[in-house]
Formats: structure tokens, C-alpha cells, sequence
């Protein structure tokens, strides 16, 4: 196992509502990392990045706080970056969503300079897809997917000094709120997305199969998790909850299933926010499913190649 490197983003630069930068600090009070090393794995923390603060303003030509939302991903962009050429698991601790951009931008250059093949697992309640012309708020945290899918600011959409994904390499899981505007866009953007109705019909484990096929050892795989891709009645510390996500035992599935992968590289924890929590549950959740992603399981599993 590499060795996790912990790095913190705490600003909600990019959200609806004020909070989320204190996720990080949450997510450390919840035990993040002692909880790994107690699964006997090197883990670094390398504290908070520093970056503008938050100036509350309206949007400018589509966008809320473009010019920080930037500065915050090159910040991310860079230590993500030289995580991963330093052989570890970068972990980014946000923070809202469009920190993302920063973090699979940076992840996507080593892929291509590795060789590897990524894939994105993206798991939000939303489809984060819009852009300056669609968008309903000019926040964004809504728009992270279109950004790295070539389709925002250059500044945004090149900050590796290319376009970070291609469609094929993405796969949204989780999503039930998607604005009108955008519902168009992300049929035409073509990625894969497999919504709440797309779980209730066929299932949690179906629909990660179907997300995992086609890896190997030579995937890079990607884990983007949004905290309000599970049903607020058990998260709910998050700025933008909608109803009907999937429950405790469905994501724990889907971290146990990535993880007997062993191909999870990267990840980003995000949108969790401690001044919308109860008693830190939220924070102290997404503890339990980073361990789960790290190999934390009920009882002892057999290998993948030893069957049911």
C-alpha cells in the first residue's frame, strides 16, 4: 500500500451556502487519521493549504469568486501533483466540489505521463455539470465536471495544460438532482451516469460492476465523493441535501467493491460541512467509508479470485 498523503482544502469558494471549508478539520477531529493507521498504513498530513478567503459575492459573467476558485485549484492542483509523483495516495479533504477540478486535473497529467488508464468514480447527488450559460446560481461547486470535461474558463478547463477527461473515463453514480438547463448538456457530454432510479431498478452491485468494467492493473482508479450523495436521515452535514439517496449499507457496498479493485489511487472527500452537522455524524460517516475504501470490511473476505 502507498503511502496516504492527507491534504486539506478549507474553503466553500465554490458552494451555496457557508461551511464546508471547515470540513477538513472535521473530518481530523473525526479520527481520519489515526483510523487509517490503525490499518497499519503510512499516513502523512500535511496540514491545510492556504488560499484566498471567501468574499461572499454575486456572480460575475456566470461565475461566483472565479479568480479564487482558481487560485484554490492551482493550490490543489500542485500538491495532488507532487503527491502522486512521490508515490503516495493523495486524499484531498475538502472543502466544496469544485476543488475537484484542481485534484483530477492534477491526476489526469500523471496518468498520461504514467501510462495508466483512468477512471472516475463520481458519487454527488448532483450531475455538477453546468456551465456560465445554463447555470441557475453561478456557483461552481455546480460545475466541476464541465470544467474537466473542456467546457468552463481555460483557466479551469486547462489547468494541467490540457483538457483532464475524456466521457469514457467518468461515471457518475448517485445522482437525483439535476437542473433543467443541464439535463440536456449531460446527455451530450455522453458519460456514463447512473442515477437513483438506475439503483432502485437494478441494484447497488450491479450498477458497480458495471462501473469497474473494463479495469486492470494498469487503472488509475479515482474515487470523487460528494457527501450528499447519501440520504440526508444519515448525512446530514452538507450544504445542498436532496432526498432519496442511497442508504449506509448501498455506499459502504460501493467502498468495499472499489476496494477489492486495489486499484483506488486518488480520492477526494468533499461538500461535508460541520455547521449544517449533528454531533459531527456526517464527518464521523465519511471516516467509516474512507476506511472501507482503504480495506475495512465486517468480517474477513476471501480474494476476488477465490469466488462466492
Amino acid at each position: 500500500m502507498k503511502t496516504i498523503h492527507l491534504i486539506g482544502a478549507p474553503t466553500d469558494i465554490g458552494a451555496s451556502v457557508r461551511g464546508a471549508g471547515l470540513g477538513p478539520d472535521a473530518l481530523r477531529v473525526a479520527g481520519l487519521p489515526q483510523a487509517l493507521r490503525d490499518r497499519q498504513l503510512q499516513v502523512i498530513d500535511s496540514g491545510n493549504l492556504a488560499g484566498p478567503p471567501n468574499p461572499w459575492e454575486p456572480p460575475r459573467d456566470g461565475f461566483r469568486h472565479l479568480p479564487e476558485v482558481i487560485a484554490w485549484n492551482r493550490s490543489i492542483y500542485t500538491a495532488v501533483h507532487d503527491a502522486l509523483t512521490a508515490g503516495q495516495l493523495p486524499v484531498l479533504l475538502g472543502g466544496d466540489h469544485c476543488l475537484a477540478i484542481g485534484s483530477i486535473s492534477a491526476v489526469a497529467r500523471h496518468c498520461k505521463a504514467a501510462g495508466k488508464q483512468l477512471r472516475v468514480l463520481w458519487f454527488d447527488a448532483h450531475a455538477d455539470t453546468n456551465t456560465a450559460h445554463i447555470t441557475p446560481s453561478g456557483n461552481i461547486h455546480g460545475m466541476p465536471v464541465a470544467c474537466l470535461l473542456g467546457h468552463g474558463p481555460e483557466a479551469l478547463t486547462h489547468l494541467g495544460g490540457e483538457v483532464a477527461l475524456q466521457a469514457r473515463e467518468l461515471c457518475q453514480i448517485g445522482v437525483r438532482s439535476v437542473d433543467a438547463g443541464e439535463r440536456a448538456f449531460v446527455k451530450e457530454l455522453g458519460f456514463e451516469v447512473f442515477d437513483m432510479r438506475y439503483i432502485d431498478e437494478f441494484g447497488m452491485r450491479a450498477v458497480m460492476e458495471l462501473a469497474l468494467a473494463g479495469t486492470d492493473s494498469n487503472t488509475h482508479l479515482h474515487v470523487s465523493f460528494d457527501m450528499d450523495c447519501m440520504d440526508p436521515e444519515i448525512a446530514p452535514g452538507v450544504g445542498t441535501a436532496v432526498r432519496g439517496g442511497p442508504s449506509y449499507r448501498e455506499t459502504q457496498l460501493c467502498m468495499e467493491m472499489i476496494a477489492d479493485t486495489g486499484l483506488l489511487g486518488s480520492l477526494d472527500l468533499v461538500e461535508l460541512n460541520p455547521a449544517l452537522d449533528v454531533r459531527n455524524q456526517t464527518a464521523e460517516l465519511a471516516v467509516d467509508l474512507i476506511e472501507s475504501l482503504f480495506g475495512k470490511s465486517t468480517l474477513m473476505r476471501r480474494a476476488p479470485a477465490d469466488g462466492p
